[in-house]
């Protein structure tokens, strides 16, 4: 969660990772209804969306992804440690993203350019380390 303008302005970061990989395949950024959950769903490629999901307990995954598809799971599993680590990055490199910080953005088309610009970094890093 991070603040865009004010504090009552929350805007929530979501993210879909390669398994196999780690690099981002979708993000939304929003709420944390089901509407956001869903354009996640619609972002990831479908070359992704044919695969298995696991994701934590949060109630709108389960109203969006395909039961056949999808497993909710605990933290202790270590099945959601890479998405975890990676927001532990996004938080280490970005300050805006910082949950108790005084650095915010002042605009939500500012935190998502921020965001994308971070985002294509990221995975050209983790395309580089794999090859």
């Amino acid at each position: 969660m991070v603040f865009v303008a004010k504090k009552t302005n929350q805007a929530w970061v979501w993210i879909a990772l390669c398994r196999r990989t780690h690099q981002v395949v979708a993000y939304a950024i929003g709420d944390r209804s089901e509407q956001t959950c869903r354009r996640l769903w619609e972002a990831i490629p479908s070359v992704y969306c044919a695969g298995h999901c696991s994701t934590d307990f949060w109630v709108s995954y389960q109203a969006v992804i395909p039961e056949e598809q999808h497993t909710a799971v605990g933290k202790a599993t270590g099945e959601t440690a890479h998405v975890e680590r990676w927001n532990n990055t996004l938080r280490q490199r970005l300050t805006r993203f910082v949950r108790k910080t005084l650095s915010f953005s002042k605009s939500l088309v500012m935190h998502e350019a921020c965001l994308r610009l971070f985002l294509h970094r990221y995975n050209l890093e983790r395309a580089s380390i794999l090859m």
